[in-house]
């Protein structure tokens, strides 16, 4: 018979939930009133009532220059040119696969978009529409780029590159898209083993880092041999500690993340997840943060 465990409610002391780079945020309600002063100009998530900037959005202040917006601390994704994006495919349809990426509306891949298997960039004919569902199907998982925004906010995506395409042999964690840092890349191969996609859509995916990428085929020949224990545990210790970041609003970018890991090493897998462990780790992540921005 499998152990139980029990736990009793303790109080615990809040964790500061402010990031890592200094001073304290200004957290506002929708309606609260951000500033006065009419030489500010109108940002997202805020409006402009007799001569008051509001805020429309329950978020964290950021001001550039004289900008100011309201970023909400829990939305759906706003699709931006350049995002890297994981999405699964939820429709095949003509010329175009739709996908969800965490969006108010799906996102949508054009058959003139994709690098066929080979890796050749080419116009598409017939066949090869007819062959749309060989290279991705309903289910499937794919990581992309945001190429177009639309005028209604559906974003199109593209995957010409051969880092990107079909999924396979890994986990994907969900969390808030305002919790994942913009880096000038979103493909990191961490010194524990593993790799991460951060998706700026909060879509993460955690997988076995590959000895040698396969160009031959194009992003879509999903390898199904079975992934060794030891990289299993890996990627189950890094997707607990993504969580025991997200369950106290710390930024995840790689750094964020492999202090984590490191930090959580004295602790078995599932115990991670446990309310003091994570703060205990979480705590000691973030304290290597601040050193190293000191």
């Amino acid at each position: 018979m499998a152990a139980v465990t029990m736990r009793l409610p303790v109080v615990r002391a809040p964790l500061d939930s402010s990031a890592p780079r200094g001073g304290e945020k200004h957290l506002v309600a929708p309606g609260d009133t951000i500033t006065t002063d009419t030489g500010y100009m109108r940002g997202h998530g805020t409006y402009v009532e007799e001569d008051k900037l509001i805020a429309s959005v329950a978020g964290v202040v950021e001001r550039v220059n004289k900008l100011v917006c309201v970023r909400a601390l829990k939305a759906r994704y706003n699709g931006e040119i350049g995002d890297i994006v994981v999405g699964r495919i939820t429709e095949v349809q003509q010329k175009r696969w739709k996908v969800e990426t965490n969006s108010r509306l799906d996102s949508v891949l054009l058959l003139s978009s994709i690098n066929l298997p080979g890796g050749e960039l080419r116009r598409k004919s017939a066949e090869d529409e007819l062959a749309m569902r060989d290279y991705l199907q309903e289910g499937d998982l794919i990581s992309a780029e945001v190429q177009s925004v639309f005028s209604d906010g559906a974003v199109s995506l593209h995957t010409r590159s051969l880092k990107y395409g079909k999924l396979a042999q890994g986990v994907l964690v969900q969390v808030s898209p305002s919790l994942v840092k913009r880096q000038k890349t979103h493909f990191h191969d961490l010194p524990c083993g593993a790799s991460v996609i951060l998706g700026n859509n909060g879509f993460i995916w955690i997988y076995p880092t590959l000895e040698q990428k396969d160009d031959e085929a194009g992003g879509y020949t999903a390898n199904l041999e079975p992934v060794p224990l030891s990289d299993r545990e890996v990627i189950s210790r890094l997707r607990n500690c993504i969580m025991a970041l997200v369950t106290h609003k710390i930024m995840l970018f790689d750094t964020s993340i492999l202090y984590c890991y490191e930090a959580s090493l004295p602790h078995q897998i599932k115990d991670i997840l446990k309310p003091e462990v994570t703060e205990e780790i979480v705590l000691e992540a973030r304290q290597r943060l601040l050193d190293l921005e000191g």
